[in-house]
């Protein structure tokens, strides 16, 4: 998603959203075959993929908001979407998960900042 959202031209935004679709597909079927029905990688609790990937869930969310997609979309993602829930409402997550409206806010300034750099260096 991060390729698509700050690419330049169309062709480069329909590439990020292509290598984006393939990753998620992938960790789709890896949460398949890995959970067993459960609902994190991890079997009934979280496990160290699952904080792993857990760690990139607000910045996922954000992305989200600024490109109005759903990477982890309930239809064509459901068990990524559903770990993203069952991961999002634990606790010890709960207390840590930055606010994605102040990431939103983040990335804006920062792709400012990036998009005057560059229009400073042609």
């Amino acid at each position: 998603m991060n390729q698509a959202s700050w690419s330049k031209t169309e062709g480069e935004k329909a590439e990020g959203n292509k290598q984006a679709t393939a990753a998620l597909r992938t960790l789709e079927a890896a949460l398949r075959d890995i959970s067993k029905g459960k609902p994190f990688f991890g079997g009934d609790s979280a496990g160290y993929v699952d904080i792993v990937l857990g760690g990139l869930l607000a910045g996922v969310r954000a992305m989200e908001a600024m490109l109005g997609v759903k990477a982890f979309d309930p239809v064509t993602m459901p068990l990524l979407a559903a770990w993203a829930d069952h991961f999002g409402a634990l606790d010890a997550v709960v207390a840590v998960m930055p606010d994605v409206s102040k990431l939103v806010e983040l990335f804006i300034t920062m792709h400012a900042h990036i998009a005057a750099e560059a229009a400073t260096a042609n």
